[in-house]
């Protein structure tokens, strides 16, 4: 099986040289980008398996890198800021990042963020599909539809819904759901379930207009709910 390729997007070559040497030793395949619109280019020529992107970078910020990555690819990213203001954290996730980390880091704490969401992105083959109302969700192929029209959902997306449609009408909390999709537990990115949840009502209203799928169950978290 080919190694899974990790496109760091950082114009500090330092740090990018030390990620891609843990990376590898972790053994993924990385290459670097040192501008953010070589970062567009390279993405869409070499389809990586998941992106670090940094926010602060030359050519063309991270938040544009995001959405132009985007509008033609559903791969995992994380994005690395040394920017710690919530809205820009919650703005990264609301134009499709995965997942993200605060400088200063362990590179060791980057490479697991990588092996949770890759782990999320590609689970496991398992004989049963997930089916609530006309929500279905492949687990093989890590696709979820409405109504047999597909829902074009982000891989931190797909898992929240997976967790929801596994028990409808369960309130699950923020901290339950993050430590659920993202893999791990982290205080202060709790809010970033509250983005994915924003991301993910869009998408669903757009096949079941007027109908509230997720609904907020205040001061606890959020159920599915038909």
């Amino acid at each position: 099986m080919p190694h899974k390729h990790i496109l760091i997007v950082e114009d500090e070559q330092k740090l990018a040289a030390l990620l891609k040497e843990y990376l590898e030793k972790a053994g993924y395949r990385a290459t670097i980008a040192g501008r953010g619109d070589q970062a567009v280019a390279q993405a869409r020529k070499s389809a990586p398996d998941l992106m670090l992107l940094d926010i602060m970078l030359p050519g063309m910020d991270g938040m544009a890198v995001c959405s132009a990555v985007r509008k033609s690819s559903n791969i995992p990213i994380i994005m690395i800021t040394a920017k710690v203001e919530e809205l820009d954290r919650l703005l990264g996730l609301e134009l499709g990042a995965d997942d993200y980390i605060c400088k200063p880091f362990s590179p060791r704490e980057v490479v697991a963020r990588v092996k949770a969401v890759l782990r999320r992105s590609n689970p496991e083959t398992v004989e049963k599909n997930l089916a609530f109302g006309p929500i279905t969700l492949d687990e093989n192929t890590h696709l979820a539809a409405i109504s047999g029209q597909a829902l074009d959902l982000t891989p931190s997306e797909f898992s929240l819904l997976q967790v929801l449609v596994s028990q409808p009408g369960r309130v699950f909390s923020r901290d339950e759901l993050l430590a659920r999709v993202q893999g791990y537990d982290c205080e202060g990115y709790d809010r970033t379930i509250d983005s994915h949840i924003k991301n993910l009502r869009k998408k669903i209203a757009d096949h079941l207009p007027g109908q509230e799928v997720i609904t907020t169950v205040y001061g606890i978290g959020y159920k599915l709910s038909l």
